[in-house]
């Protein structure tokens, strides 16, 4: 590679941020990264009727969550700027006039009903969708008619025939018949420029090294090809990656889940766990590792490591993976994270016995899938919150239950202990009363005490929680079993 490279990562704010977008962006800065080179942001906000503020925040906000840290761009000004497509609009025209005095491109006065039209004709005669050429060689005195008409003109590439190839530094030659594409707007009748036309214009100018993005814009990139030959600018190496795919193998969309960071970081993902899937997903970065560390994915990344094929986004593996960067967070910087979680549940969280509340946590920690998932089990040492839910409930009704709990109970009112070294007591004395071990003995203990089948060692339940709830919690337990009976 010659030089430093330098690659950008461009999104139009007209949505919250997907996660293939994010994967996008996340190539561009390891790439950036590993060889030392820039990573710039710039803003395509181009299309003002669905362009928002609130979007754009939203982007950035989710690029410095995930610690994607851009060179230049918005709040980094830098010597290409502006990075805000909407604020270049005169270098556009610029170079729009030099492709109209070299008749490269044309006015097209056609309404949208009739490119409607003319589309729907040629896809009932099975052909290709483009545009055939009506304005393409309209004498001066008819345009002149159309503008007199009040039609304002957009413009059009010629496309001349041929083949358009250039080597794709992950899908390899790639090659388009530019007969299939036909001419093409670059600027539209309003004067805002067409992506294809602002992106050229815009790459040459940040002096863009590499162009990685998904494969979905390799179309767009035969007519890019196009547009920086006849502007004279040398093209920048090409890189498209495959397409993150839902369960059914389509492309990831909204009926297959959450599909923006946005939804990922507010249900409690760490943006380490949700980096280290991204980066791993159908690529061999990790080198077969599930977890690595962030240092080791940059300085192994190369686009030859990035998978030729779609890779399926598991949301369950992307939950294992977060549940193991939790088990190993530090539990100081894993309180301050789960306190949004822990006030969104309904408690107070300055009213809580804090060295209490941190056994709690710690205790915890090795069921949490999500930071969001902390409600699910702090609600087991709260007698405000404790129910028998209704798969505890079920096995509780199962034979032997009821004598266990009973037992349990008799137990813990005879023990003279009130703090963790209870627990062993106990259950030593009722695996001698009953001859059971194991999870006959031990689930329908759990049940009982907690209220749900699944959750913290019990040891470390029993030392938290006060005699006196455990008690009650025993009364609850035979009440319902002995209703149900």
């Amino acid at each position: 590679m010659m030089g430093k490279p330098r690659v950008r990562f461009a999104p139009s704010p007209t949505g919250y941020l997907h996660v293939g977008n994010a994967r996008t962006a996340l190539f561009n800065w390891l790439f950036a990264r590993h060889y030392e080179g820039s990573f710039i942001l710039r803003i395509e906000d181009t299309d003002r009727e669905r362009t928002s503020k609130k979007y754009e925040e939203s982007i950035i906000q989710e690029l410095k969550w995930l610690g994607l840290d851009w060179d230049e761009g918005p709040g980094k000004d830098g010597p290409f700027g502006p990075y805000h497509q909407f604020d270049r609009l005169d270098i556009y025209k610029t170079y729009l006039e030099k492709l109209i005095e070299r008749h490269q491109v044309y006015p097209c006065y056609c309404s949208d009903e009739e490119l409607e039209a003319e589309r729907a004709q040629l896809i009932a005669l099975r052909q290709t969708p483009r545009y055939m050429g009506k304005c393409r060689n309209l004498t001066h005195h008819e345009r002149m008619q159309r503008e007199n008409d009040g039609r304002k003109p957009a413009y059009r590439f010629r496309v001349k025939k041929g083949i358009i190839e250039f080597n794709d530094l992950i899908k390899g030659r790639m090659s388009f018949d530019s007969e299939a594409i036909g001419d093409f707007i670059i600027v539209r009748s309003n004067g805002i420029p067409a992506y294809n036309f602002a992106v050229v214009v815009d790459d040459s100018h940040m002096k863009i090294s590499h162009v990685i993005r998904g494969e979905d814009h390799l179309s767009n990139t035969a007519l890019q090809m196009l547009l920086y030959y006849s502007l004279g600018f040398e093209p920048p190496r090409f890189a498209h990656h495959p397409l993150i795919l839902g369960w059914d193998r389509s492309k990831l969309s909204k009926r297959h889940g959450s599909v923006t960071v946005k939804e990922f970081r507010e249900k409690g993902i760490l943006a380490e766990a949700f980096l280290n899937y991204l980066s791993l997903l159908g690529s061999s970065l990790g080198g077969g590792k599930e977890v690595s560390p962030f240092k080791e994915i940059i300085s192994g990344f190369t686009l030859e490591r990035v998978g030729k094929s779609g890779a399926i986004f598991d949301e369950a593996k992307l939950n294992w993976l977060n549940g193991v960067y939790i088990r190993n967070y530090d539990p100081g910087r894993l309180m301050v994270l789960l306190e949004p979680y822990i006030r969104k549940a309904g408690y107070d969280y300055e009213s809580l016995d804090n060295e209490w509340f941190k056994e709690v946590i710690s205790s915890i920690t090795g069921n949490l899938m999500k930071l969001s998932d902390i409600d699910r089990f702090i609600n087991i040492y709260f007698d405000s919150r404790y129910e028998i839910r209704p798969e505890a409930l079920k096995l509780l009704n199962e034979n032997g239950s009821l004598d266990i709990i009973v037992r349990l109970r008799e137990a813990m009112e005879a023990s003279e202990n009130n703090d963790g070294t209870m627990y062993p007591e106990v259950i030593k004395k009722i695996k001698q009363e009953t001859g059971l071990k194991g999870r006959k003995l031990l689930m329908p203990i759990r049940a009982a005490i907690t209220g749900v089948l699944v959750g913290p060692e019990l040891d470390k339940v029993f030392s938290l929680l006060r005699k006196e709830s455990i008690l009650m919690r025993c009364d609850k337990a035979i009440e319902l079993i002995t209703k149900e009976t």
